[in-house]
């Protein structure tokens, strides 16, 4: 009897010696799972901590490896994927240099690559403002600016990409890209009365003036329409194009139009307009011009869901 339990209890460990070893066999031929490179995404630095331009680069570094998701752009899955280190962290540029009113030969261009040499796409005036996509630095040295479009062009047939232009021409501001009004969005208790007679437009928070602005609305045959509204939209930048069948049949090609608070379905918008200086005057398509730099400071401090009053 102790034989047979003795011969037992060795079958049972030759078992359970080669069940353990076939597991490690197992384990040894089994490749670690690993979580596909497209997904993985880098933090970027913090914007106190670091120059803007190297924010930029972190940004392009993951932009490479990752994936658009539901068809966002892939610049809008950092912001996503950032949002409690940068709040602001999606990149545009200012045009600081160059042409200002009037287009000519100081204008920046924008090419078809980051080259001088390569076609010319455009010509860009001080105000206006771009988004930035991916960044490159060519063998002399030179950091470019790949430009990307967030929103539909009218007029596509005038429109060719890529756009490339050098940083350089102008600065970057860090914003959150477009905003959409939600049924999560907070009430506001900030508005905009705009007088058309007065051409002028009062900032309230409450029963508060924040400041006034000169402005510039719709001429006659396309005036500013009055009522309230309310902003629905925000944008840094819209590629403007004319003519508009219904509205007005002047032709006009305007990309880079500065900081749009939409408030109306129809494309009436609050924005900079760096291609004239008549503020005080009615001169528009129907839309709200400012001056870039105020509409700038106006843009930062604009909410969703805040009231705009137009008036006679």
């Amino acid at each position: 009897m102790v034989r047979f339990m003795l011969a037992l209890g060795g079958i049972i460990l030759i078992f359970t010696g080669v069940y353990a070893l076939s597991l490690l066999i197992a384990q040894l031929q089994t490749p670690p799972l690993k979580t596909p490179p497209e997904y993985q995404l880098e933090p970027l630095p913090e914007k106190s901590q670091v120059d803007p331009s190297s924010i930029i680069q972190a940004a392009i570094s993951t932009i490479t490896t990752t994936k658009a998701i539901n068809g966002d752009s892939i610049m809008k899955v950092v912001v996503i994927a950032n949002d409690k280190i940068l709040e602001k962290n999606v990149p545009y540029i200012e045009i600081t240099t160059g042409c200002a009113l009037h287009l000519g030969a100081s204008c920046v261009r924008a090419y078809s690559r980051p080259s001088t040499t390569s076609r010319e796409r455009a010509q860009l005036r001080i105000g206006s403002v771009l988004h930035v996509g991916q960044s490159t630095t060519t063998k002399d040295g030179t950091l470019w600016y790949e430009i990307v479009f967030d929103e539909p062009i009218r007029y596509p047939d005038r429109f060719s990409l890529p756009w490339y232009i050098p940083a350089s021409a102008g600065v970057i501001h860090y914003e959150r890209g477009i905003e959409e009004l939600s049924t999560t969005t907070a009430t506001s208790t900030k508005s905009l009365v705009i007088s058309r007679s007065k051409q002028t437009m009062i900032a309230y928070e409450g029963e508060t003036v924040v400041r006034t602005y000169t402005i510039s609305t719709g001429l006659e045959l396309t005036p500013t329409p009055r009522g309230a509204f309310t902003v629905f939209r925000k944008t840094p930048t819209r590629y403007m194009q004319g003519p508009l069948p219904g509205i007005s049949s002047q032709y006009y090609d305007l990309p880079g139009v500065p900081w749009n608070l939409y408030f109306t379905k129809q494309g009436a918008v609050v924005h900079g307009a760096y291609w004239h200086d008549s503020f005080g005057q009615a001169y528009s398509h129907g839309c709200v011009n400012v001056d870039p730099t105020e509409a700038r400071e106006l843009y930062a401090w604009a909410e969703l869901k805040m009231t705009v009053v137009v008036k006679d």
